[in-house]
């Protein structure tokens, strides 16, 4: 998630604050787009039409996947590589929601650090838990590579900014004291920031060295190839409308007829829906908006990402953004707004927060800006199991590309019955929270607290620098 602009900031150049005077139907935004300007995820420029899919379901299936992001596709391969006849139902077409809407980001996936993970579930479980994450990093990495998906996955890192000195203190002090088997990080201070990243905005940052990045439409396309390719039947516009227990399995009502399977898998992430009121009540389904600039003069672009890193920082309400793979364009993410809005009026607002870091970029356009759904859980952590006999995964909270990716992989091996499947997620109770059925009536007010918490500690910090 992301968040506007930060009492105090508007003020510090008019550059800066015209910018940040753009909002919806304001004069001056539309002058942000640049001609061509589309709400399709550059992600998708330039791919090539899917290959073919079906047009319908087969009346029978052993496994039936609904979903076809990353964690369905992954299941699916691992299920019709075992020899189960596999059918993926999609609702629209295959990846329209956040798998290829992210921002091909992939770290090690968990939210809760280690304290707070093991007041809850003891210092093994969450031990465990945590390295779950490094797993899924690794994993996709060799998955990447097992399967030739041309992806432009690269350990490129991520530089993690701290917008406060007080942040900076306690993210490096908490990293210090975890001592956890495997994370590899140091810290930048604000002093020796210049080298990571082309801002005076931040007090400093963590690297880290092993994290990751894709091109996500690119590797759902890979995937979905393979899954085809291994003879698995992929539906477009296809959604499952019910699903009922039968002796034996299961029966699958969509629009285009009813397909009866053994086991079923529900893969849709911040996409649940009403088919599965359970699980719809056990995440929270979050918007978030991402612009991609046109392309930006090559000396210029080095100079603001000088590593080619990805950048998060420590707000409640946070920002991601990195270069795309071209390395010419900058791919700015994050939440904009308390309430969902639509991606032409989050667009001006996302750039007036990038210019807010990177003021050079004050007079450059936006080619695209989209949305996608992703799905927070509440108590920050993926959730994967059995629930009435259907497998599920999902509650990846923002940080869904390889976690997504791998536990579909484990879905797929706990279907064949194998002991890889199980993974210390398993057995995890699934909270939800009392009137919850799946639409957040608090986002608004949650969002609008922590980007008032942010806005007040960027602006002390400010006060404190002399600004």
């Amino acid at each position: 998630m992301t968040q506007a602009a930060a009492p105090g900031w508007q003020g510090e150049c008019p550059r800066r604050a015209a910018l940040a005077s753009r909002r919806d139907g304001a004069p001056g935004a539309a002058a942000l787009l640049a001609p061509g300007f589309s709400e399709t995820p550059w992600w998708l420029e330039g791919m090539a039409p899917p290959p073919p899919l079906a047009d319908a379901p087969p009346e029978q299936a052993e496994v039936v996947v609904i979903g076809s992001g990353y964690t369905g596709l992954n299941a699916a391969l691992e299920t019709v590589r075992g020899g189960r006849h596999t059918v993926v139902l999609e609702a629209g077409e295959p990846g329209a929601g956040c798998s290829t809407r992210n921002g091909g980001q992939i770290s090690t996936s968990v939210k809760p650090d280690l304290s707070k993970l093991a007041r809850v579930h003891g210092e093994d479980r969450a031990r465990a838990i945590r390295a779950e994450g490094r797993t899924a990093l690794d994993w996709i990495e060799a998955r990447v590579a097992d399967e030739g998906i041309a992806c432009d996955f690269r350990r490129a890192g991520r530089f993690h900014a701290a917008h406060t000195p007080a942040a900076y203190e306690a993210l490096t002090a908490g990293l210090a004291s975890a001592e956890e088997p495997g994370s590899e990080w140091h810290a930048v201070p604000r002093a020796e920031m210049a080298a990571e990243l082309g801002t005076d905005l931040y007090s400093g940052g963590v690297v880290y060295p092993r994290f990751a990045c894709l091109h996500p439409a690119a590797y759902h396309r890979g995937l979905l190839e393979r899954v085809l390719a291994a003879g698995a039947a992929v539906v477009p516009h296809c959604p499952a409308l019910a699903i009922r227990r039968e002796a034996g399995g299961f029966e699958i009502a969509t629009p285009n007829g009813t397909i009866r399977a053994r086991d079923v898998v529900v893969a849709t992430n911040g996409y649940t829906g009403a088919l599965t009121p359970w699980l719809r009540a056990r995440v929270i389904p979050i918007g978030s908006y991402i612009i991609a600039t046109e392309p930006l003069p090559e000396a210029l672009a080095a100079r603001l990402f000088p590593t080619g890193r990805m950048v998060s920082d420590t707000r409640r309400v946070v920002y991601y953004f990195r270069l795309c793979p071209e390395g010419r364009r900058v791919i700015f993410g994050g939440r904009v707004a308390a309430a969902e809005t639509d991606p032409r009026a989050s667009a001006p607002k996302l750039h007036a927060e990038m210019v807010r870091i990177f003021p050079e970029l004050a007079e450059t356009r936006i080619s695209h800006s989209w949305l996608g759904f992703v799905a927070y859980s509440f108590d920050e952590l993926v959730h994967t199991g059995v629930h009435d006999g259907v497998h599920y995964a999902m509650g990846y909270c923002g940080s869904g590309v390889s976690m997504a990716s791998y536990l579909g992989y484990r879905i797929g091996q706990r279907i064949l019955g194998t002991r890889e499947g199980r993974t210390a997620f398993d057995g995890l109770p699934f909270p939800t929270r009392p009137l919850y059925s799946g639409r957040p009536w608090f986002l608004p007010a949650v969002v609008a607290w922590y980007r008032w918490s942010d806005a007040r500690a960027l602006a002390a910090a400010r006060r404190a620098r002399g600004g």
